[in-house]
């Protein structure tokens, strides 16, 4: 493991200050993924900021009815916020999906939404990959690919995001916000990931050096019925090979506003946004939640070994829409 140096930041203000004048350090708050890469040598920082200290840990309500999350709110503190769990439910239930209680008390929202894929090539640097050394290759299209992904990749890399919470940001329509040595400055989620294209190392529009200070959560009266749900090899702590954050407002048996966003698919979270197109205004029945689906994976290009991703999700859009449909209409 490298030596690095280590600096606790007094305010906003210094910690982006101290990362302008050191391009070589990272910040540092929960520590759950940047210290495991560091122990493998993927992040080599020469200085680590800690930011955990900075007045960033409220969950606040906003003047227009929604919530503004700070970026170290911890994911345990986050999914038991009483105003989370009753006007964002899928918020909640997408953190409650991830990793342990334990990691849950150290991870915070902005490291979160900031964690890096966990594709075996890119964690082991004796192997070529793109997105950790740009130009090298991406092996995993030919080699272990069985949970890559199927949406929106590229020849240069087919890793998946990791994040649950971030499909939930995602179906929500949430916006980060972010400080710099210029000011502030904000992301829609959809913007905040870029696409693979051919430059798999650049993955988030944020300006160099920018800190993550938090994100808001717009009002959403859709999200009173919502839900995440997480397809995973194993029972608990473990990473989705298919996850799906879905929102659904019925009336008269016709839907009136939907939110979807699949996980594990993509090398960002995925906004089903063609799906949603499809279904509103149209019946509320699983034969409309199907045509949704088919028309939102009609873009799908899996790999050799990842095809059954494709029926994953439909199948689970068909289930978790039903469900949702089911509740609205008791």
């Amino acid at each position: 493991m490298r030596e690095f140096g280590y600096q606790r930041a007094q305010d906003v203000s210094d910690a982006v200050a101290l990362l302008d004048a050191d391009t070589d350090a990272r910040f540092l708050a929960g520590g759950t993924n940047l210290v495991d890469l560091m122990k493998t040598g993927v992040e080599r920082p020469g200085r680590l900021v800690d930011i955990r200290s900075l007045p960033l840990d409220r969950v606040e309500s906003t003047p227009d009815g929604g919530l503004r999350v700070g970026a170290t709110v911890t994911n345990g503190d986050l999914a038991a916020h009483p105003e989370v769990r009753r006007r964002y439910p899928v918020l909640a239930q997408a953190v409650l999906a991830g990793a342990s209680g334990q990691l849950r008390t150290m991870a915070t929202l902005g490291g979160n939404l900031l964690q890096r894929t966990r594709c075996a090539y890119f964690t082991d640097t004796t192997l070529p990959c793109n997105k950790r050394r740009p130009g090298s290759g991406c092996p995993a299209v030919r080699g272990e690919h069985h949970n890559h992904a199927v949406l929106g990749a590229s020849d240069h890399c087919v890793a998946v995001h990791p994040s649950d919470l971030a499909v939930a940001l995602a179906a929500l329509d949430a916006v980060v916000h972010y400080e710099t040595a210029d000011g502030p400055g904000d992301l829609p989620l959809g913007r905040f990931y870029l696409p693979v294209d051919d430059t798999p190392h650049r993955e988030t529009a944020l300006p160099a050096g920018a800190l993550v200070t938090g994100v808001t959560l717009p009002p959403a009266p859709v999200a009173a019925r919502s839900r995440y749900r997480k397809v995973r090899e194993r029972a608990s702590y473990a990473f989705a090979i298919g996850s799906i954050a879905a929102a659904l407002d019925v009336r008269d048996g016709v839907v009136r506003d939907v939110r979807l966003a699949y996980g594990a698919v993509a090398s960002r979270p995925w906004r089903a946004r063609a799906a949603e197109r499809a279904l509103t205004g149209a019946p509320a029945d699983a034969a409309s939640f199907a045509a949704a689906a088919d028309a939102e994976l009609a873009t799908a290009r899996p790999l050799p070994h990842n095809g059954y991703k494709v029926t994953l999700m439909r199948n689970l859009t068909v289930a978790v829409l039903t469900e949702l449909a089911e509740e609205a209409a008791r």
